[in-house]
């Protein structure tokens, strides 16, 4: 199995992207099963024991909200 590399992708979506995405993984968390999602051509396996947060910046006139899921991939 080939190591992946690190990478650091930021993607935009519309509103009704957004919404769609989101409702996805609602469903997925009530349900406890994993979420996927592809991001900038690399599909995205976030398990369901995946720890879930979020993340308030501000710096200068600008705010960001991120909502982050982390999780350590199993090595082969």
């Amino acid at each position: 199995m080939t190591k992946k590399a690190d990478r650091d992708i930021e993607k935009g979506y519309t509103a009704k992207q957004m919404a769609a995405k989101l409702r996805r993984l609602a469903d997925c968390l009530e349900k406890g099963r994993q979420f996927q999602i592809q991001v900038a051509g690399e599909r995205i396996y976030v398990p369901a024991g995946a720890i879930f947060n979020i993340e308030h910046e501000r710096e200068g006139n600008m705010e960001e909200v991120e909502f982050q899921f982390k999780w350590e991939r199993s090595q082969p």
